[in-house]
């Protein structure tokens, strides 16, 4: 994210926290249930500029816990313009964005502030960097849909996830068991429609 004065990325989950306490973040962006307790880690932070987010992370609704909507991702959105706003008075920065695994909402988010700091960034490259970053990534898909809606890429954003789910599925097996148990095999059939099919000899 040059263009906007940061120069370091990092995503991570609530137990890696205390790790990077040392590491001159100067900006975060927290991600949270409704919910969940606000992580006491960052007091031991060095004086940084944080936001906070609160919704779950799910993508279909269920009882109590309502899929992300288009206000969730308009206010990543605003964090971004904010980070654009300010990048005058900064010469550099570490953002670092955090869920509670860091593995969908968090990445779903950084992907969002990508596309949006470098509108005309090539989405696959997007989703290189965020495995490079991150290599448990797998995105919220309805966070990523509404992204793409509202930064126009005309479905491209979506079609790049896809190919990222695939990338991810052929990278280690443990994807498909485990979003499957989280309810989200919608997203491993996303991926696995377009993986290449093996033929019988």
């Amino acid at each position: 994210m040059k263009p906007i004065a940061i120069s370091r990325l990092t995503i991570c989950g609530i137990d890696e926290l205390p790790t990077h306490r040392n590491h001159g973040v100067s900006h975060v962006l927290s991600v949270l249930d409704p919910d969940r307790e606000d992580p006491a880690i960052f007091s031991d932070y060095a004086p940084h500029e944080r936001t906070i987010l609160r919704f779950h992370d799910v993508i279909d609704d269920k009882e109590g816990r309502p899929a992300p909507i288009k206000a969730n991702v308009e206010a990543i959105l605003e964090y971004g313009e904010g980070l654009k706003n300010s990048r005058e008075e900064r010469r550099d920065g570490h953002l670092l964005v955090h869920c509670h695994m860091g593995v969908s909402r968090s990445t779903a988010a950084m992907i969002t502030l990508m596309a949006q700091c470098e509108p005309d960034r090539d989405e696959d490259s997007i989703f290189t960097t965020i495995r490079a970053i991150r290599p448990i990534a797998w995105p919220n898909s309805v966070m990523i849909a509404l992204a793409d809606e509202m930064l126009g890429r005309k479905g491209r954003l979506t079609a790049a996830l896809h190919r990222h789910y695939a990338a991810q599925l052929a990278r280690d097996k443990m994807f498909e068991g485990w979003m499957t148990d989280l309810e989200r095999g919608r997203e491993v059939e996303f991926g696995r429609a377009i993986m290449p099919q093996k033929t019988s000899v």
